[in-house]
Parts: C-alpha cells; sequence; structure tokens
C-alpha cells in the first residue's frame, strides 16, 4: 500500500523551460556569446543549475565555463522565475486531492532557494512533507540518497512509495532507492529518456490529474 509519493518539480509539477532558458539566453549574452533555442536548453535541465550552466556555456562556445556563470544565472533565474513557469494543468488539486490520502513530498535538483519560492508562491509547499533541493546534504539525483532520506522522515519503505518524475534521472532514483516509479508523459524530460529505459516503466501518465486515479487503484490492491 503506498504511503508516500515524492514529485520531481521541473517538468512535473511545474513547466519552467521558458524562464530557465532565457535566463540561460541572458547570461550567454552577457558574456558576448551565442545565445540557445529554448528546445536546447530545454535538454540540458535535469541535473542541477551548475550542470545546466555548464552545459549552456560549453553549446555556446564558452569554453572553459567562467568562473562567475552560476551566481550570474542564479541571479537572473531569481529575477525571471515567475515570467513564464505555471503548473502543469491540475497540478494543485492532484496535490490538494492526494494530500488527505498520502504522505507528499518534492525531491528536485534545483537549488533551494527557487525551489521554495516556486512551492510558496504556486501553494504547493504547505501539502509536502519535507522538500528536498539540489544544493541541500544529500548528493544530486540519480543518487538515491535524497529519496532514501524522504522516505525515513515519512516513515516510509521502499515498497510503499512511489516517485512521480519526467526523466530518466527520475527512473534510474527510483530504481536505484528501491521504490516504484511513475513516468510523466507530458514533462519535458521524457524525450530525453533512452528508449530502453522506456521498456521498463510499469507506471506512466499522459496528464497530472491522471495520477489520482492511479494511486487509488494502487492502495485499493
Amino acid at each position: 500500500m503506498l504511503r508516500l509519493v515524492v514529485f520531481d518539480l521541473d517538468g512535473t509539477l511545474i513547466d519552467s523551460r521558458r524562464d530557465m532558458a532565457e535566463s540561460a539566453n541572458e547570461l550567454l549574452a552577457g558574456y558576448g556569446a551565442a545565445t540557445l533555442a529554448v528546445e536546447s536548453v530545454t535538454a540540458m535541465v535535469g541535473e542541477g543549475a551548475r550542470r545546466l550552466v555548464e552545459r549552456a556555456c560549453a553549446a555556446s562556445g564558452l569554453v572553459p565555463t567562467p568562473a562567475d556563470a552560476l551566481e550570474r544565472f542564479l541571479q537572473i533565474y531569481d529575477r525571471r522565475l515567475f515570467e513564464h513557469t505555471r503548473c502543469y494543468d491540475g497540478v494543485e488539486s492532484v496535490v490538494e486531492a492526494l494530500s488527505t490520502r498520502v504522505a507528499l513530498a518534492v525531491l528536485t535538483n534545483k537549488p533551494g532557494r527557487p525551489t521554495g519560492r516556486l512551492l510558496e508562491h504556486f501553494g504547493l509547499r504547505r501539502p509536502m512533507v519535507t522538500v528536498v533541493a539540489g544544493d541541500g546534504p544529500y548528493a544530486r539525483k540519480p543518487d538515491p540518497a535524497g529519496l532514501v532520506a524522504i522516505m525515513g522522515m515519512a516513515g516510509a519503505v521502499a515498497d510503499e512509495t512511489l516517485l512521480v518524475g519526467d526523466s530518466w534521472i527520475d527512473f534510474d532514483t527510483a530504481a536505484s532507492a528501491g521504490t516504484r516509479f511513475c513516468l510523466a508523459r507530458y514533462g519535458f524530460g521524457f524525450e530525453q529518456r533512452p528508449h530502453e529505459r522506456r521498456q521498463r516503466v510499469e507506471l506512466a501518465v499522459d496528464r497530472p490529474s491522471d495520477l489520482v486515479a492511479l494511486i487509488t487503484a494502487a492502495q485499493s490492491r
């Protein structure tokens, strides 16, 4: 029986791709480097802000990455955080409905400051038992340490836990921790999933609202 549902953030709860891409491009332009297509930057998302900045700089020919690039990106992104970012349709009501059934948490590789601001802004922080971000005490996904820590905080074991995410990073995190996994096919990380991993996905949803029925069915087994 499910007792804990852990959500990824970008590409699962919120669609943040344009704000991240435009922030990366403002950073690049500030160095006089070429900007990138939104889709190109989106494909770089998932392993934390530092890796995003490194990849964007490399793709633009800015090598090595300037020493102050991460700090500058975070300042830009902090200013742009809510320009285009929105929750995926139905996320707020899904989170509210699930919070009466199971414990909820967020596990993201995004730094803590923007994570906290985004969750508060969209009213998603209150239902969460805990939030583990990418610059906290645990190694970033796909290392399972953060997920294991969340299970400990929630008093749940692996087979009582479901990780919901849109990328191969989330898939591998769940596999390493021994939890169940649900693929958010509506998210922007889905297309970056290698083909061989797609064959191993047992649970998937095409819209956030599908999660309520899926989790209700899982609890009734």
